[in-house]
């Protein structure tokens, strides 16, 4: 082979990614951010969403930045995605229970070993959490399920209303994850999918204005599909990456679910061990810049 054709293979093989370039190094897999921020909705499948004309929104950030259209969920009902969205396990629940405790690592302990920080912003929680009783609130607040969250005052301090989140974006002292967890209407719980689509622009507008997510990746997803959808365990759900390091108009078609998320924000934060099965999880790739 000549060496000029030499050359075109080995540059069209380092397009493709499977060849690199001497004196250059292949982009990471996920990139470093210094803020991740995870919204969850609740109990709708990709193509309800996606397909739907009242979710404008929903279509925009997936058209502008990127969609994993081959994601599911891992269980019914709610509590246990959401444990596995923060710990990498179901711990075997099949129900919302809320008197359940759990004595696990989660994200609170590997972004603590790295000095890092987190909140959980919820809509319309009491500021005291000891009044949670509602298995339908409880059940989104994953963090109010562990031991060494439950037995520290501070740790249950960086579970605040939503409006928190508005004022650490504004004082640009947000925490390094973010859980952000609208209320059972604007989920789409109890409410239509245009609420919940109206809730997501009004959120998404003051990060998508320029500057402001630089550093940052903003993961949206569902917990769960409706029933009988339960494939993957959970049901096929919606999820779009937003970000200045997402590729615009982006597909990943890898199969992906709540752990590979899981894996993908302790890659983004380089945060170790894994924890649970997201230790065995593929992250979520091919869509960054």
């Amino acid at each position: 082979m000549s060496r000029s054709r030499t050359a075109l293979v080995l540059a069209a093989l380092a397009l493709a990614g499977i060849w690199t370039m001497p004196g250059s190094s292949a982009p990471p897999p996920v990139p470093h951010f210094r803020h991740v921020i995870l919204v969850v909705f609740e109990v709708h499948g990709a193509s309800q969403v996606l397909q739907d004309p009242a979710a404008p929104t929903f279509r925009h950030l997936a058209e502008r930045y990127a969609t994993l259209a081959n994601y599911d969920a891992v269980a019914h009902p709610s509590l246990p995605n959401y444990l596995a969205l923060v710990a990498g396990s179901t711990f075997g629940l099949d129900t919302d229970c809320t008197r359940c405790v759990i004595d696990a690592p989660n994200l609170a302990d590997t972004l603590a070993a790295r000095s890092l920080t987190w909140r959980t912003y919820v809509e319309d929680v009491p500021r005291v959490l000891d009044h949670v009783r509602s298995a339908g609130v409880k059940a989104r607040i994953p963090f109010l399920y562990f031991h060494d969250v439950l037995d520290s005052r501070r740790r249950m301090r960086d579970i605040v209303p939503l409006a928190g989140f508005r004022r650490d974006l504004t004082a640009g002292r947000l925490p390094s994850f973010s859980l952000v967890i609208p209320d059972l209407c604007h989920d789409m719980h109890d409410c239509s999918i245009a609420t919940g689509d109206s809730w997501l622009e009004s959120f998404m507008d003051p990060l998508l204005k320029p500057g402001d997510l630089r550093h940052t990746v903003v993961f949206i997803t569902f917990d769960e599909a409706e029933r009988p959808d339960d494939r993957g365990g959970g049901g096929q759900v919606p999820a779009i990456v937003v970000g200045p390091r997402v590729r615009p108009d982006s597909i990943s078609t890898v199969p992906l679910n709540h752990y590979s998320l899981l894996r993908t924000i302790e890659d983004a934060l380089k945060l170790r061990p894994p924890l649970g099965l997201s230790a065995t999880a593929q992250p979520i790739t091919g869509i960054w810049r």
